[in-house]
Parts: C-alpha cells; sequence; structure tokens
C-alpha cells in the first residue's frame, strides 16, 4: 500500500488528523511541515518514534522540497492541511498566505500529478486508488445574513485575504480535476475548536486571558456568528471523505452549532465561574471588552451540508458542551 502524507500535520486540525489515521490505518504516513509559530511541538516530539510515522521538515512553498518527497516516497493519499490561516495576519501582511495557500497548493498538486498520472491523462494503475484531500474553509463563501446556510452550491465570495488565498486554492484543485481527471476533493469546513488549538485563535484567547486576569478582548459588538466543530469530529469527517466520497466531489463539514462571539464568551465565563472561581467570587464575564472591529468582518457563518451520509458514516459527533469541556480542561491545564 502507499503512503499517505499529510501537509501541516504539526498544526492544530493537522495533528488530530495525523493521530487518528496512525490509530486507525496500517499505512505509513508522511508529514510535511514547515514548524511554523503554530505547530505543536511537544505533540510532534511525543509522536516521532512511532515505526508508522515520518516527518520532513520543508515548506510547500519551496517546490523542490515538495518534488523530492513524492520521488523518495510512493505517496497514495495527500491529506493538505498546511496553510496560513489567521484572518488578522493576512491583512497586516498578505504575501504569506499567497506564497503557502496558494503557491504551496499548486507545488503539491503538481509534484501529485506527476506522480500519479501518465502523459495520456489518466492514473497510472499503480495509483488507481489516489486521492488528494484538500481541506480548506467556510470563509470561502464570504457571509451570511441572519438566516440561511452555506452548502456545497454555493458561490465563492471571500472577503480577507486570507480567505481569498484559500478560495484560489480551492479552484486549483477542482481545475486539476476537470482539467486532468486529477484525484482531487475538496472540504470546506466551519471554525474549529478544540485541544492543541493555538493560542492567537477566539476560545483559547477567551481562557487565557480570563485565567491571566486581563481583559477579554471581542471584535465589534461581539454579534459576529459562527458555526463551532469539534477538531476531532473534523479529522473524522476527513478520513470518511477520503473513504467514501467522489473524485472531484465538495464536502462541506460544519458543527451546526451556531453562537455569537460575545455569547460564546459569556459561557466560557460562566463556565471558569464555576470550576475555577476567583478568589474575590467576582465574574471572569467582567473582563470582556469590546475592541475595534476587523476590517471586513464576516458577520455569520453557518454549514448545511448536502452529503452527510457521507461526511459523518457511522460516526456520532461530539456534543458542543462536551467539546468546550474538553477544550478549557486542556486550556487551563496548558497555561
Amino acid at each position: 500500500m502507499g503512503a499517505i502524507l499529510i501537509t501541516g500535520s504539526a498544526g492544530f486540525i493537522g495533528s488530530h488528523l495525523l493521530e487518528m489515521l496512525l490509530a486507525e490505518s496500517t499505512e505509513m504516513v508522511i508529514s510535511l511541515d514547515k514548524l511554523t509559530y503554530a505547530a505543536n511541538i511537544p505533540f510532534i516530539e511525543a509522536i516521532q518514534l512511532h515505526d508508522r510515522h515520518r516527518l520532513v521538515v520543508g515548506d510547500i512553498s519551496n517546490p523542490e522540497v515538495v518534488h523530492a518527497l513524492f520521488k523518495k516516497y510512493d505517496i497514495e493519499t495527500v491529506f493538505h492541511l498546511a496553510a496560513e490561516s489567521h484572518v488578522d495576519n493576512s491583512i497586516a501582511d498578505p504575501s504569506a498566505f499567497v506564497q503557502t495557500n496558494l503557491v504551496g497548493t499548486f507545488n503539491l498538486l503538481d509534484a501529485a500529478r506527476q506522480k500519479w498520472m501518465s502523459a495520456v491523462g489518466v492514473l497510472k494503475p499503480e495509483f488507481s486508488r489516489a486521492r488528494f484531500i484538500h481541506v480548506s474553509t467556510d470563509e470561502v463563501f464570504g457571509a451570511l445574513g441572519a438566516e440561511g446556510h452555506f452548502s456545497e452550491s454555493s458561490p465563492y465570495l471571500p472577503n480577507s485575504p486570507y480567505s481569498a488565498s484559500k478560495a484560489g486554492s480551492d479552484h486549483f484543485a477542482r481545475a486539476y480535476y476537470k482539467t486532468y481527471g486529477f484525484p482531487s476533493l475538496i472540504t470546506n469546513c466551519s471554525n474549529n475548536f478544540g485541544p492543541r488549538q493555538h493560542q492567537e485563535k477566539l476560545i483559547p484567547t477567551i481562557v487565557r486571558n480570563a485565567l491571566s486576569g486581563n481583559s477579554i478582548p471581542i471584535y465589534g459588538r461581539g454579534t459576529n456568528v459562527r458555526d463551532w466543530i469539534y477538531v476531532k469530529d473534523h479529522a473524522k469527517a476527513l478520513l470518511n471523505v477520503w473513504r467514501f466520497g467522489s473524485l472531484g466531489g465538495q464536502y462541506l463539514i460544519g458543527g451546526e452549532y451556531e453562537m455569537s462571539n460575545l455569547d460564546l464568551a459569556q459561557l466560557i465565563c460562566q463556565i471558569l465561574d464555576d470550576q475555577y472561581p476567583k478568589g474575590d467570587g467576582s465574574d471572569y464575564a467582567n473582563q470582556i471588552t469590546f475592541v475595534g472591529d476587523r476590517p471586513g468582518h464576516d458577520f455569520r457563518y453557518a454549514i448545511h451540508s448536502n452529503f452527510p451520509e457521507i461526511i459523518w458514516k457511522d460516526y456520532q459527533r461530539t456534543s458542543f458542551s462536551e467539546g468546550l469541556q474538553q477544550t478549557i480542561s486542556y486550556l487551563k491545564s496548558s497555561f
């Protein structure tokens, strides 16, 4: 059997997918990660000695690194998660997002096409089971009003440099399928949360600042709404898309649990009040502070997938309350 390549395996979602693949599959798993500021080094160090795992430190925006990897290993499956993903960072400096999310995706697609496909545009017999799972975001579809949901037929309307770079990479994955018959599949997920998420993201920011006695910053008036999915559920859904999805297909993966940023912050503060009460008896919610809104801040995201029988096949999703409790416990122990 061919090897599985995960890009971004030291990141938040990638580390959970890597852990799940090593537990549930029998293939060799190759990790390609640049080990940037967002990498979870302790996780990677703990898993390096696994006999079916090989870590390659490298940058997907470097074509020599990517092509060398496909020459060295008989890679049959790619889970492409490596990406610059923080919207605020994309507003401050879009160039890194173009290099990683667009150029890096092109390098991977082209290296895989050269490895897997013949000159006449068909998969080589030894790679007849090849799959390229391109992992993207619901932010490529722009913003919703108070009602409605994104689906696989939603138009692309990205509103930030981050979402524009991800939209471009989606289009490359789709174009390779249409042009070359390349075995790509695209997934678009809602906001992930759970253990190992980088501290710059919303839920870790709320918990960290609350427990540190600092202000809890909330953009605008906190009315922006997000659809939340527990990271382990997302990882399982990616495995299901790999195993049961159709080539050229696009699959939206959401937790179907919507909450405004302010309501989320207040809920987390209530949990902290109950589990880790302050010595002075005051409420953590008193630390919530409204700050200037993010430029182009999308109002609402929500997902309704047309393919739940594929995405959630034989799997029961984690409840939001259970996932949030596990996340808060992890964050508390890691500070």
